[in-house]
């Protein structure tokens, strides 16, 4: 089977069950959000010194992202309750606390930059934030609520900026404050 398929010359594309709507909707935006995320993610993860625990970290975080977008791409067969809990955000949490506790306390507005696998968690961040922003505005379509998704991502991007000063850390590269 070859990849091209030339059904979605027209700008449309095709959905579980076989419901095609164009490529420029409030799905696919979330979808497509959901990839940029995953390929960011997945440079992080090609990056050789990058350490063991937070490759398998992120790792599991691109499984996640995708069980999003199978909620979000067939709501009425996944519900968001049973198969995305409060148990994920949670692990979240514990992994920010964790992280958060080797890392000074920021008094100051950062830059996002630093070593390079900070400045790659830092953008990663903010396509993290990009993915929440279209996920809340296809939610309020009345789609579905994705209540957790939404707390999920939301966690996830305080993640990966407590990830991205940890790391700067670890590689003793200084913060740089924000001067405004």
């Amino acid at each position: 089977m070859s990849i091209y398929t030339k059904t979605g010359d027209n700008g449309t594309t095709g959905l579980f069950g076989g419901t095609r709507v164009g490529k420029d909707s409030q799905i696919i935006d979330v979808l497509g959000n959901i990839d940029e995320l995953n390929a960011s993610i997945g440079i992080l993860i090609s990056t050789s010194s990058i350490t063991p625990d937070i490759k398998e970290l992120l790792v599991h975080t691109q499984n996640k992202m995708f069980e999003i977008g199978t909620i979000v791409a067939n709501p009425a067969k996944y519900q968001s309750e049973t198969n995305f809990n409060e148990e994920h955000i949670n692990h979240l949490e514990l992994l920010i606390d964790k992280y958060e506790s080797l890392i000074e306390p920021l008094s100051n507005f950062i830059l996002p930059g630093g070593c390079p696998i900070a400045a790659n968690l830092h953008l990663t961040r903010a396509i993290c934030r990009k993915l929440e922003r279209s996920l809340v505005t296809f939610r309020n379509t009345g789609s579905n609520k994705f209540v957790n998704e939404l707390k999920y991502l939301n966690r996830l991007s305080d993640l990966l900026f407590v990830l991205a000063r940890f790391v700067n850390k670890v590689e003793n590269v200084p913060e740089t404050i924000w001067k405004g």
